[in-house]
């Protein structure tokens, strides 16, 4: 009796377990390995912003105002990442505007995400890892990309007027381009290829810095064919080592798993960087008859901007040929077309970030290869589709188009107002005392 009442149980609950292994079996398990590397990446990334850009930039500049660059970089690390889980990361990747046929859509994703709402510890997204995980991935490529704006305008932009202009630019000018390209928006449909951030990231830094630089004016002891000297050399090789470093986050992350595709991605990032280096290393010897500290890690940072975009189709034979392009043309805008327009972009973020994203944005439309994207995924004119060409050319000057007028707008309404360009005496006397009180080196 005892036996036969068992049998009777084990039959009778037999289909709720089938029915739940069924169940368990439909929903998506989360993939620790993708998990942890998508948290290291995030960490790799954030190395790149403090200290890569704080320390590269701060380098650069005169030892009267390296701290002015270190609380600019400082100061975005905070507000853009308050800005980033208010509303930005739902006005980026948040589907709710398409899904109900709001016309916003085209700029914005809607706001069903602010401040995170409904994104639970169990909610997944792309490679099974947790969508908190890719809020702070992206969160760390929206806190990179105006700190890079920054190289243009250094030791010349009152603080107080900086604040204002740089949190209305993640606003209006990131989050868009953000969704357009990432998030469902139209050059994302239109097929536009950005791995890890050529547009969004790099062009649209990098041309409004051109038009800050323009818009400010040069600093007062500026002269052509006469460069300022880097307080510190060897900060500028330590930022360009946490940047390299950070870079295989921000590339190799960028795929959102563990697999082969973010080990290309590590290898031609390294490779792409190591060729630039090297390339902008005898540019520099023949040109200027020594092999600078500062050109090397110059055609380094060149490399890694323009294999960005590139890292989810190229392969080695792409990574060999952007990492030689790249510092070719490059090296030519900041030696001959800077002082030929007279502009005075300080520490060369138009120069570098601006044309290295647009090489690196139409050279991905040459060299992206099925052998890495796939069966079905793209290829470039090398492979005979030109088509794909065509769209990253598009994508590049909607890009262009858009940072530009954004920031030109912005610069006007935020120097009318409360002032962007320091006085002659703060500028002459350093920005650290004047806008921080503080100095760097107290002897």
């Amino acid at each position: 009796m005892r036996y036969a009442a068992a049998i009777l149980m084990l039959l009778i609950s037999t289909p709720s377990l089938l029915a739940q292994e069924a169940s368990g079996a439909d929903m998506p398990a989360l993939d620790s390995g993708n998990t942890a590397w998508i948290l290291t990446s995030s960490i790799l990334v954030l190395l790149m912003s403090i200290p890569g850009i704080a320390l590269f930039y701060g380098g650069l500049v005169r030892q009267k105002n390296v701290l002015s660059v270190i609380m600019q970089t400082l100061f975005i690390v905070g507000v853009v990442s308050i800005l980033w889980i208010a509303f930005g990361y739902s006005w980026a990747f948040d589907t709710s505007f398409a899904e109900s046929g709001n016309p916003l859509a085209c700029v914005i994703g809607g706001f069903d995400k602010a401040f995170l709402h409904g994104i639970t510890l169990d909610t997944l997204t792309a490679g099974n890892i947790p969508e908190l995980v890719f809020v702070m991935f992206q969160c760390m490529f929206a806190i990179i990309t105006p700190a890079l704006i920054l190289g243009a305008f250094a030791e010349r932009i009152k603080f107080s007027g900086y604040i204002v202009f740089i949190t209305l630019w993640v606003i209006l000018a990131y989050f868009p381009m953000a969704h357009w390209v990432w998030g469902g928006g139209f050059l994302q449909q239109m097929g536009a290829i950005d791995f890890a951030g050529g547009t969004v990231v790099h062009i649209n830094a990098g041309i409004s810095a051109l038009i800050m630089a323009i818009m400010l004016g040069k600093r007062m002891d500026y002269k052509v064919g006469h460069p300022i000297t880097p307080h510190n050399v060897t900060f500028v090789f330590m930022g360009t080592s946490f940047l390299w470093l950070g870079w295989f986050g921000f590339n190799a992350g960028s795929g959102l798993a563990a697999d082969g595709l973010a080990a290309n991605a590590f290898l031609v990032t390294h490779v792409a960087t190591a060729m630039a280096a090297i390339t902008w290393m005898v540019i520099d010897w023949l040109c200027n008859k020594k092999p600078t500290t500062i050109g090397a890690c110059t055609g380094a940072v060149a490399g890694l901007v323009a294999i960005t975009p590139a890292a989810g189709t190229v392969d080695l034979l792409g990574a060999f040929c952007i990492g030689i392009i790249t510092p070719i043309v490059c090296f030519f805008m900041v030696a001959a077309v800077k002082p030929k327009f007279k502009y005075d972009d300080a520490l060369d973020a138009f120069g570098v970030h601006g044309i290295g994203g647009i090489i690196g944005s139409i050279l991905t439309g040459v060299f992206a290869t099925r052998f890495i994207s796939g069966e079905d995924g793209v290829q470039g004119a090398l492979y005979g589709d030109w088509h794909q060409l065509w769209v990253q050319i598009v994508a590049t000057v909607v890009s262009i188009v858009f940072s530009a007028v954004i920031t030109f707008i912005l610069f006007k309404i935020v120097d009318s107002t409360i002032g962007l360009r320091v006085d002659k005496r703060v500028e002459e006397e350093g920005l650290d005392i004047y806008e921080h009180g503080e100095s760097a080196y107290n002897h």
